[in-house]
């Protein structure tokens, strides 16, 4: 016979399941549940535990118990930078992914701080600059919701960005079309991008301000993004909850052998 918590866990788990415990809504509080028989304190948060262990719930201070988006964000590739998006619209990559799930947005799920900072080595190689050189730092929490989904710290050369919006703290995206309608305004037109991908353990400052479950990790993004003449114009490193996205590409598949250059 299952433990009582785990019984608990597996009823509250088919509730989630089912749509009756809603994504976002609150689980009863631990005294409720006691109140109303369904096992000790101590059973009761062994259960929230054992759920959110599975992903199915995140517990915070001042939050509470709530239920977790199930379904992940689309986190799109090629197609979130389209420039028709952003160039001739006002959809930033992080709105491009909302729209393609079906998801609900508001601009100011994007908050921010700009600072000048001395860039860090992995910052210094990609622009091509000493170690210790001064860069913008553009750092981004974007939530769904009260939920963040993901953090995205972008580095510039102030000769690219001084005076723009891209410096402005202001919250949301900087301006129409964000931060590279800026760049294309300003002359800098980006043409090319690579990406690198690491999966990793949170540290705890991750962990807490990106409210991750125990055990969960989270996926890190390099960005290195390029003008038609090879000039780094953004490197970004993003902070993702793996649980929180599904990572889509859809690329032509290339033929080197027809004289076709293959990208890496």
């Amino acid at each position: 016979m299952a433990p009582k918590w785990r019984e608990l866990a597996d009823t509250l788990a088919a509730r989630i399941r089912s749509g009756e415990y809603a994504p976002g809504q609150q689980l009863p509080h631990i005294r409720e549940l006691v109140e109303a028989g369904e096992g000790s304190k101590s059973t009761v948060h062994a259960a929230y535990k054992a759920l959110e262990s599975e992903g199915l719930v995140a517990s915070s201070r001042g939050h509470g118990t709530v239920v977790r988006q199930q379904t992940p964000l689309k986190r799109l590739g090629v197609a979130r930078y389209d420039k028709a998006k952003w160039r001739d619209g006002d959809q930033v990559a992080f709105i491009a992914d909302r729209v393609a799930t079906g998801r609900a947005y508001r601009r100011g799920d994007q908050t921010q701080t700009v600072s000048l900072v001395e860039a860090p080595p992995a910052v210094a190689e990609a622009h091509g600059l000493p170690v210790g050189a001064d860069v913008y730092a553009r750092a981004r929490l974007v939530k769904e919701g009260d939920q963040p989904t993901h953090t995205l710290t972008s580095y510039y050369r102030p000769e690219h960005v001084e005076g723009t919006r891209i410096v402005d703290p202001t919250p949301g995206p900087a301006g129409r079309g964000g931060g590279f309608r800026v760049l294309y305004d300003a002359g800098y037109e980006i043409d090319h991008m690579k990406e690198q991908l690491f999966a990793r353990v949170p540290t705890s400052d991750e962990a807490k301000l990106l409210q991750l479950a125990a055990g969960e990790w989270v996926v890190e993004l390099h960005r290195t993004t390029f003008t038609a003449d090879d000039t780094v114009v953004e490197f970004a490193i993003g902070v993702h909850a793996a649980s929180r996205f599904a990572w889509e590409y859809d690329f032509k598949v290339p033929d080197s052998a027809q004289g076709g250059k293959a990208k890496q």
